[in-house]
């Protein structure tokens, strides 16, 4: 038995109510009219695995309605399958490797994949540091956003994170790293009675006058005192740029904000905390609902 073993990984329909129950743990409700009472299964032998009747609005729907997976003709195991891998690798899975193992076009595994991300984009958060718990925060640069302009990061794309020492991690893609760009994030994200820790960057000064804030001086050779270090998410860092450089190896600007969503989404969720692959990709798979990603339309022009 291996975890690809389970039935709703080879079965369609066996996977559709794998799905159901995820997202409608009360019961089928119709996408278009919000209706949950005079809805049954569809059951000719032409019909569709999966599909319900709405007889309050008289439409005919699937799980796969109003989720990631709207308008996707690829099966629902193959969908299962991809929520598992890509929930369960540490530095992700590239779409090349998901084309392989699937068995389906590389179009159709990168944009899979970025559904799947899209579904690991949590939001709603409450502020973390809350109770006086550390909150260690830092930023990184990342590939190139345009031509390279004398020396420093400033043809990078600049990231900040923010590592709760409680477990979750929230990632952000900003324009530059600015104490204008920064400090919004921070004050939006944390608590009033967190206990910061960053480096020595001049950016994050200003922090003394909101937050119990102290910094470890790495300019100067120092990296740790006590409690107060930046090792937490010194060790974010290095998952997600191992997994940027060595399974991705290069991501548009337009597209970074997904795959931060994806590593925050997995460390958040990590074995340390108690919550294994299976899980894992059980709780991404809880995200689909109310989020859909479309191929960009092609723009003609009319001839007059």
């Amino acid at each position: 038995m291996t975890a690809l073993s389970a039935k709703y990984f080879h079965d369609e329909e066996e996977a559709y109510r794998f799905v159901e129950a995820r997202v409608w743990p009360d019961g089928p409700v119709c996408p278009y009219c919000e209706g949950s009472d005079r809805i049954s299964k569809m059951k000719g032998k032409s019909t569709r695995i999966g599909t319900y009747k709405c007889y309050a609005c008289r439409k005919p729907f699937t799980v796969k309605i109003g989720t990631v997976m709207h308008d996707s003709h690829l099966p629902m195991t193959v969908w299962l399958q991809a929520f598992f891998l890509l929930s369960s690798s540490k530095k992700g899975i590239s779409s090349n490797q998901l084309h392989r193992t699937l068995g389906i076009t590389l179009k159709s595994a990168w944009f899979l994949s970025q559904r799947i991300r899209e579904a690991m984009r949590v939001g709603g958060f409450s502020p973390l540091g809350g109770g006086g718990s550390i909150v260690e925060i830092d930023e990184t640069f990342l590939g190139r956003k345009g031509k390279v302009v004398g020396k420093g990061p400033h043809h990078k794309n600049a990231v900040l994170t923010l590592v709760s020492r409680e477990g979750e991690a929230r990632s952000f893609h900003i324009d530059e790293a600015t104490r204008a760009n920064i400090m919004p994030i921070i004050r939006e994200n944390l608590a009033a009675e967190a206990r910061v820790v960053t480096d020595d960057a001049g950016y994050y000064r200003s922090l003394d006058k909101e937050y119990l804030h102290v910094f470890v001086n790495h300019s100067a050779g120092q990296y740790g005192r006590g409690e107060i270090h930046t090792n937490t998410i010194e060790g974010y860092y290095s998952i997600f740029k191992r997994g940027m450089k060595g399974i991705y190896q290069h991501c548009s600007q337009k597209h970074l904000h997904r795959y931060l969503s994806e590593f925050d989404f997995r460390y958040s969720n990590r074995m340390r905390l108690g919550i294994d692959d299976e899980e894992r990709a059980d709780k991404a798979l809880k995200g689909i609902s109310g989020k859909r990603l479309t191929y960009r339309q092609p723009t003609s022009k009319t001839k007059t």
